[in-house]
C-alpha cells in the first residue's frame, strides 16, 4: 500500500467567531470552494461553487429535536480548524486497484449565541471533484442522547437542471424506472440522484458511511431548493443516537460531464479504511445458478414436482460451471419455509434445515471436488428479527461446509421489513431505516468472523461501505434483470444506461445479465441485444458477475458465450470514455493482474455510432481485439441475436467506429501480443 499524509494548514481562517460571510474551504486544484455563512437570524449556511459559478445557494444547516428545542438558528460559527490530505491507497478488490485520497477539510464548530450554548461541528472535504460534509454531535449537558426528528440540510441548486431520479416512500423501495425531469419537476427523491446544467457540467447528491443512521431521501420544498428528509424509524425521532457520533456524510460530486461522474472515488475516500485485516478470503467471481428458471416459471423456490434446488439440478449447474472456469453456483430455494406465503412474512424460514432433496454437506463438497464453491442464500423476506435469531447458527453451518458466499434477501413491501426494537418487540420498518442500517451492518460482520462475503438484495443503499468491510461484496438496490422476466413493464434499452450514472454511482450492482433467450414472461422481453448483454459485464460493475441465462442457451451458442468465460470481474484500472445519463456509455477496463483490456459500450432505444480512441491501451503494445458487436440487422425489438464476432490488430494510436444498434451494444476483449 502506498500512503503518503500531509495535514499542513493551506489556507488561512480566522479563528473568532463569524457573523455574515464566514470560513472559506477550497479543493487541492481550486476550482470547487465551499463557504459558510450565517443570516440574520443566526441561521447557519453553506454555499458551492464551482470554476467561479455558483453550484449551490445558500442552504440550511441543523436538525429538529424531539426531545430539545431544534438546533438551527441564534447561531454563530467558531473554531475553525483545517488541515490537507494526500494519500494513495489499495482496494482488496474493485474498478481500479490504487485510489488517490486527496482534499482539503475544514472542521467548524456551530454553538448558541444563549442557553444553553449547546453546540456541534460540521466537517467538510472538498476534492477536486466534489463534497463531502458531515455533522459531528459533541457528547454535552442535556444532549447525551440525541432523538432527531429531522435533519435541514438542504441542497439549493443555482441553476435550471434535468434531473434523473426514482420516487422515495413507494412500496417497492428502490426498484423504479427512472425519471427524467426539470428539477422543478422533482418530488420525494431517493438518492442518488444525478443533475445535468445548461453548460453541460453535472451534479449527483448522495450518501457516504451510512452507520446507525437513517438513510437520506430528498424532499422539493420550492422551486430549485431541495431538503434531506431521513427515512422514517420505529419510534421516537427518525434517529436516536447516543453522543459522541458523526453522521453519515452527504456528498455532491461535480464534473464537467456525465462520465466524469462515473469515475469518481470520492464516495469510498470518506469511507473508514478497512476494519477487517486480511481479506484475502475475499474471493470476486463469475457464477451460475438455480435462480433464473423460476423467475421463468419453469422451476419453482417452493417444494414439489417444479422444486428447482433439488440435488440432481444443483449438480447440473456444478458440472456447468466447472467445465466453463466459473468459480461459484448461487442456488436459491434450498431451504425450508418457500412454500406458502413467505412474500413479506418470513416467519416459517428456516436458515440451517434443507428440503429432503437437497444434500446441503454433499453438494458443497462435490462443488469442491470439482473446483467450484456453493453460493448460499438466506432470503427473509424482510424479517430482519427472525433472521436475527438464526444467523449465527446459519453462518456456522456455511462455514462447516465451505459456503464462502451468501445472497441474501429482503422481498417484503417498503414500511413491511420486521425488526425487533430496544423493547424487545417485533416492529414494522423501513428498509433503509436507522433499526435496518443496524441490522445489514450486523449481518455483514457476522458473516466476516465465519469469512463469508454477502451479497444483499433488497438491501440498504449503497453509502461505500465495502472499503471498511470488503466482504459487503456487492448488492442489489434497482431494479434488476428479473424485471425483464416477469416485469409489465420490462426494463427498456434505456435502463443500464441511466443506473450508470445514478445508481451505479453508489457502489456496485448484481445486475445479472447475460441473457440469450430474449422472449420471457414480460411482454417486450429482453429489451436488449446480445452484443449489448455481453457489454453488460464491462459497463455494469459488480465484483461476482452471474451468468444469468439458462444453461442451454449457453451450451447452444457458444461463440458469444466465450466473451462472458474470459471476461474478468476484477479490475487494476477503470476508464470512462464517454456517456450521457439515459442514452450511451463506454467503459473500458483493465483486467487485475494482467495485460489484457476490456470494452463495453452501450445505447438506448436509439442506434448510434461512436468514435472511440484507444489511448487508453498501454504503450508500446499491439492487441487483437476481439470483437463482439452488433450485426448490420440486428435492433432489439426485431433482430436482437444478430451478432459479428470479430478480431483486428490495434494499437494505443488507433481509434475504433463503434455502431451500436437500437437497444444494442458491443463488447471486446483486447488480447496483448
Amino acid at each position: 500500500m502506498l500512503r503518503f499524509l500531509s495535514t499542513l494548514v493551506v489556507f488561512a481562517v480566522a479563528a473568532s467567531a463569524h457573523a455574515g460571510p464566514g470560513p472559506r474551504v477550497a479543493s487541492p486544484d481550486g476550482t470547487i470552494v465551499v463557504d459558510l455563512s450565517t443570516d440574520n437570524d443566526g441561521r447557519p449556511a453553506y454555499a458551492l461553487s464551482r470554476k467561479g459559478q455558483a453550484v449551490i445557494t445558500p442552504s440550511r444547516l441543523g436538525f429538529l429535536l424531539l426531545d430539545a428545542p431544534k438546533f438551527e438558528r441564534n447561531i454563530e460559527i467558531v473554531q475553525p480548524r483545517t488541515r490537507s490530505v494526500d494519500e494513495t491507497w489499495e482496494q482488496p478488490w474493485g474498478e481500479r486497484r490504487f485510489i488517490r485520497n486527496h482534499y482539503n477539510e475544514l472542521t467548524v464548530t456551530l454553538k448558541e449565541k444563549a442557553k444553553p450554548f449547546r453546540s456541534f461541528d460540521v466537517v467538510f472535504r472538498v476534492f477536486d471533484d466534489g463534497v463531502g460534509f458531515r455533522y459531528r454531535f459533541p457528547k454535552q449537558a442535556g444532549l447525551e442522547q440525541v432523538k432527531i426528528g429531522e435533519e435541514l440540510t438542504e441542497f439549493s441548486l443555482a441553476r435550471d437542471a434535468t434531473a434523473w431520479w426514482i420516487p422515495a416512500g413507494e412500496w417497492n423501495r428502490e426498484e423504479y424506472l427512472y425519471h427524467r425531469t426539470p428539477v422543478q419537476q422533482v418530488g420525494d427523491a431517493q438518492t442518488p440522484i444525478t443533475f445535468k446544467f445548461d453548460d453541460g457540467s453535472h451534479l449527483s447528491i448522495h450518501e457516504a458511511a451510512l452507520v446507525d443512521y437513517s438513510g437520506m431521501n430528498l424532499t422539493r420544498v420550492e422551486d430549485r431548493r431541495l431538503k434531506a428528509d431521513l427515512t422514517p424509524g420505529i419510534g421516537e425521532g427518525k434517529v436516536v443516537r447516543a453522543a459522541p457520533f458523526d453522521t453519515p456524510w452527504r456528498t455532491l460530486l461535480l464534473s464537467d460531464d456525465a462520465a466524469g461522474l462515473a469515475m469518481s472515488s470520492l464516495t469510498l475516500n470518506l469511507n473508514e479504511p478497512n476494519a477487517l485485516g486480511d481479506v484475502s478470503w475475499v474471493k470476486p467471481m463469475k457464477y451460475v445458478g438455480v435462480w433464473w428458471e423460476m423467475h421463468l416459471d419453469l422451476k419453482s423456490w417452493a417444494s414439489g414436482p417444479k422444486h428447482g434446488a433439488t440435488n440432481e439440478n444443483v449438480r447440473k449447474h456444478i458440472d456447468f460451471a466447472a467445465k466453463h472456469g466459473f468459480g461459484g453456483v448461487l442456488v436459491e430455494g434450498w431451504n425450508v419455509g418457500w412454500d406458502g406465503d413467505w412474500f413479506g412474512n418470513g416467519e416459517d424460514f428456516s436458515f440451517t434445515r434443507s428440503y429432503p432433496d437437497f444434500d446441503l454437506p454433499a453438494l458443497a463438497a462435490y462443488a469442491k471436488s470439482k473446483g467450484v464453491v456453493l453460493i448460499g442464500h438466506h432470503e427473509t423476506s424482510g424479517n430482519a428479527a427472525h433472521y436475527e435469531v438464526q444467523l449465527g447458527d446459519a453462518f456456522d453451518l456455511y462455514q462447516r461446509v465451505g459456503v464462502p458466499a451468501v445472497k441474501t434477501g429482503y422481498v417484503a413491501d417498503a414500511s413491511q421489513a420486521k425488526v425487533t426494537g430496544t423493547d424487545g418487540k417485533r416492529h414494522y420498518a423501513w428498509h433503509e431505516g436507522q433499526d435496518m442500517a443496524r441490522h445489514h451492518l450486523k449481518v455483514v460482520t457476522e458473516a466476516a468472523k465465519r469469512h463469508i462475503s454477502v451479497n444483499p438484495h433488497e438491501p440498504i443503499k449503497d453509502s461505500g461501505l465495502r472499503r471498511t468491510y470488503p466482504n459487503w461484496i456487492t448488492r442489489e438496490g434497482a431494479r434488476g434483470m428479473e424485471f425483464s422476466a416477469w416485469g409489465q413493464p420490462g426494463n427498456p434499452p434505456e435502463h443500464e444506461a441511466n443506473l450508470v450514472f445514478t445508481r451505479l454511482l453508489a457502489g456496485p450492482m448484481d445486475y445479472t445479465p447475460g441473457i440469450f433467450g430474449m422472449k420471457t414472461r414480460s411482454t417486450d422481453g429482453i429489451a436488449t441485444t446480445w452484443a449489448k448483454q455481453l457489454s453488460l459485464y464491462v459497463v455494469i460493475y459488480s465484483p461476482l458477475q452471474m451468468a444469468a441465462d439458462l444453461l442451454e442457451n449457453y451450451e447452444k451458442n457458444p461463440a458469444p458465450f466465450q466473451f462472458i468465460k474470459d471476461v474478468p470481474v476484477d479490475w487494476d484500472d477503470t476508464r470512462v470514455l464517454n456517456g450521457e445519463v439515459g442514452d450511451y456509455v463506454t467503459i473500458a477496463r483493465k483486467e487485475r493482474g494482467g495485460d489484457n483490456w476490456y470494452l463495453g459500450s452501450l445505447t438506448d432505444e436509439d442506434g448510434r455510432t461512436l468514435s472511440v480512441p484507444l489511448s487508453f491501451l498501454d504503450e508500446g503494445r499491439r492487441y487483437t481485439a476481439q470483437i463482439y458487436r452488433d450485426g448490420d440487422k440486428a435492433n432489439w425489438k426485431t433482430a436482437p441475436q444478430d451478432i459479428v464476432i470479430e478480431e483486428r490488430s490495434v494499437t494505443r494510436g488507433d481509434t475504433l467506429t463503434l455502431k451500436l444498434a437500437p437497444g444494442g451494444g458491443q463488447a471486446i476483449r483486447f488480447v496483448a501480443q
